[in-house]
């Protein structure tokens, strides 16, 4: 999910003396928590807060709440105050530092559907914007899937309209075992 998140969003690769640095870029992580003498894994991604704290700390408005209720980011009005990052709870906003750059041999799979983001913004997971705007232009308006929810082997990353209520997101959000 990760890979195929960086992937559909142009995300820069970050080679080994930045990620030593702590400088990685990635909008989507797969947590890892220690229980007991078992590991368990939570992907962690932007959690489209409804008040979202972020969105109350942009001095440019570069994070806004769409009408559909994602929280969105406009790259152009960022001008990477950071203040975003720390008001996020969930601490998945990340910095880009520097210029993006990719190899020469993965140049060709850039998504011309997502923008390359500059260096000195402040970047999140957009839960794949551009394949819900996709989606919704289609007669009838088909099911968004995020690159994340649609690679992920254990079906662990759900997406869909909470207030369906034959939907499967609706019925899983139901489940008393749920994170949500």
């Amino acid at each position: 999910c990760v890979v195929a998140c960086q992937a559909e969003n142009n995300v820069p690769i970050s080679d080994e003396t930045a990620c030593v640095r702590g400088k990685e870029m990635n909008w989507l992580r797969v947590q890892r928590y220690w229980v007991g003498d078992k590991v368990v894994f939570v992907p962690l991604m932007c959690q489209q807060c409804e008040t979202a704290p972020c969105e109350m700390v942009c001095p440019m408005f570069a994070t806004a709440q769409s009408p559909t209720g994602l929280n969105e980011m406009t790259y152009n009005r960022c001008i990477g105050t950071r203040l975003c990052i720390n008001a996020c709870p969930y601490k998945v906003r990340v910095f880009n530092w520097r210029e993006p750059t990719w190899p020469v041999s993965l140049r060709e799979q850039l998504n011309s559907d997502v923008s390359v983001r500059t260096r000195g913004v402040a970047e999140k997971c957009t839960f794949c914007v551009q394949r819900i705007r996709e989606a919704s232009w289609q007669s009838p308006p088909a099911e968004p899937v995020p690159a994340c929810a649609q690679t992920c082997p254990t079906r662990a990353i759900k997406f869909g309209n909470i207030n369906d209520p034959h939907g499967e997101v609706a019925r899983l959000a139901k489940d008393p075992r749920a994170y949500r």
